[in-house]
């Protein structure tokens, strides 16, 4: 059992994604820290993250391990993961790591939940449910800035909002995987959604199609 979740930034993607897994006792990757470590790797380097070259080494040599950085939920490192994601070496180099984690299912468990923005129309095309989770932009960059407040990080909610339409553009115009939902994907607007509401529309949609055997 595959589920492919996709969407924009602070959509709330990643943490259905966790408790979808959780649920049902399958394995998970957060697809966007793969990106994440690239460009944090690149950062690290002293490298420039659009640049292609530096981008595509960092993503040749990255080591599984990076993904335990805290500094991958920064909002330097998630700028950087954008600018990488749009490189077409960056992604080769990392789409065989995905489909593999998806078929093997990590754990002995009964299936795989990825989560990131060409889940389902790329890197698992074939998967047995898609989501595509949404969200307004005014909302999206209220919760990035609740979240930059919890850490206690001073961040201006009008800053946030432009970071974010930006990242959307980019990553919707991006010429190699671009952001969208697949035409099977179920979409999801969670804007007026707490996370149980959500959560329990996920899950429905889920259960409709599993039959573990």
């Amino acid at each position: 059992m595959i589920v492919a979740i996709d969407g924009p930034a602070a959509s709330g993607k990643g943490t259905l994604a966790r408790r979808l897994a959780a649920h049902f006792n399958f394995a998970y990757l957060d697809t966007g820290l793969l990106y994440r470590a690239v460009g944090q790797a690149v950062l690290d380097a002293g490298g420039d993250p659009s640049n292609a070259d530096d981008a595509e080494a960092a993503a040749r040599a990255m080591n599984p391990e990076a993904l335990d950085d805290d500094r991958l939920r920064s909002d330097a490192a998630g700028n950087a993961a954008s600018q990488v994601a749009a490189i077409e070496g960056v992604r080769d180099a990392l789409l065989d790591f995905q489909r593999v984690f998806a078929r093997l299912h990590p754990h002995e468990r009964d299936g795989a939940v990825l989560d990131g923005r060409d889940i389902g129309t790329v890197v698992c095309p074939d998967a047995h449910v898609k989501l595509f989770v949404t969200a307004d932009v005014e909302e999206r960059a209220r919760r990035r800035a609740a979240e930059f407040a919890a850490r206690g990080a001073a961040v201006e909610f009008d800053q946030v909002l432009t970071d974010l339409k930006v990242r959307d553009a980019r990553d919707a115009a991006r010429a190699q995987a671009p952001l969208k939902p697949a035409a099977d994907a179920h979409l999801l607007d969670t804007t007026d959604l707490d996370i149980e509401a959500a959560f329990e529309q996920a899950r429905d949609i889920v259960d409709a199609a599993w039959s573990p055997d």
